[in-house]
């Protein structure tokens, strides 16, 4: 007698009610949407948001973010 095996389908639910029993709606969703894939190409729009700058701007724009300071970067909207 051979095991029955779900689909991919039956076990993707089986396996999502499990997750919200033991750790909710909102943790599962969590979980879940670490292997979700995205959209677009993020090493372009990194180098487009980024370039002709050096790794020296970027930090003091970081640091002018976490004191309130105002950004002396062109591209930073207002």
């Amino acid at each position: 007698m051979s095991p029955y095996i779900p689909s991919l389908s039956e076990l993707h639910q089986h396996v999502t009610d499990a997750l919200i029993r033991e750790v909710g709606v909102v943790d599962t969703n969590r979980f879940l949407n670490q292997f979700r894939t995205g959209y677009g190409d993020d090493t372009a729009e990194r180098e487009g948001l980024f370039q002709g700058m050096a790794v020296k701007d970027m930090f003091n724009g970081m640091k002018a973010r976490r004191t309130g300071e105002a950004s002396t970067d062109r591209r930073t909207p207002s």
